[in-house]
């Protein structure tokens, strides 16, 4: 039996929702859902649509959303249905939302830039190197596992988090004389977490094609969206 995965891009055009979304349709049609493409959050609001899900990959960095709609993915999410994505567009979605942010576990609140000296006021002055490190947890879950730690050049996030989630993968920020925090702060690069009889995962590179092509990345992230679909 097929399943159904609802890929719901838009918001902010800077992480391109839509190129970057194109990458993993072939991978889902691959491992055989029948893929539905929408460019509108409101699609959430459709129950009947919605309890034929069996995985949500949304890309919507920013925006906002409807009272309707965030009722209609927090219920079917805790009916079942899996919710994963990357970067802002899962972790910077509808920011205005507490309720969004309570189902998600994490939100994005910074990514560090480069010393001043560096910065030419484009988007990489907040390309850092940065090391993915996997934790006890990861090395043994089905998402991670197999994976060592790896080396990144791109946007590092500092996410605000709770303990509901379960971390596969952290950063660490320094201590940079340059910013204004006094101690090395760790924010979850690659987390899961279960909300009802659904799952939701997360990953928080992606902010631009070559990133999601990167193969730990890329491995991580379909790795992540076959664990959240609902089993059938």
């Amino acid at each position: 039996m097929s399943r159904t995965a609802l890929v719901v891009r838009g918001g902010w055009e800077g992480h391109h929702p839509v190129a970057a979304t194109e990458l993993f349709l072939p991978f889902l049609q691959e491992q055989g859902f029948e893929v539905r493409v929408e460019d509108d959050p409101q699609v959430y609001a459709d129950a009947d649509a919605m309890s034929r899900t069996d995985l949500v990959l949304q890309s919507v960095t920013m925006s906002q959303i409807t009272p309707e709609a965030l009722t209609g993915l927090r219920a079917a999410v805790r009916a079942g249905t899996g919710l994963a994505g990357w970067h802002g567009g899962i972790a910077d979605s509808f920011r205005a939302s507490s309720d969004y942010l309570q189902l998600v576990g994490g939100q994005f609140a910074t990514h560090p830039s480069k010393h001043p000296d560096e910065v030419r006021g484009d988007e990489s002055d907040n390309f850092l190197d940065y090391t993915v490190e996997i934790t006890p947890l990861g090395r043994t879950h089905e998402i991670t596992a197999g994976i060592e730690d790896f080396t990144l050049t791109t946007e590092q996030y500092w996410v605000l988090h709770d303990d509901l989630i379960d971390v596969l993968a952290t950063t660490t920020h320094p201590v940079r004389p340059y910013h204004p925090w006094h101690r090395t702060i760790v924010s979850p690069v690659v987390w899961t977490r279960l909300w009802g009889a659904g799952r939701v995962f997360v990953a928080t590179p992606g902010h631009s094609l070559d990133v999601l092509q990167d193969v730990h990345v890329r491995t991580i992230i379909e790795r992540g969206l076959l664990w959240a679909a609902r089993a059938r």
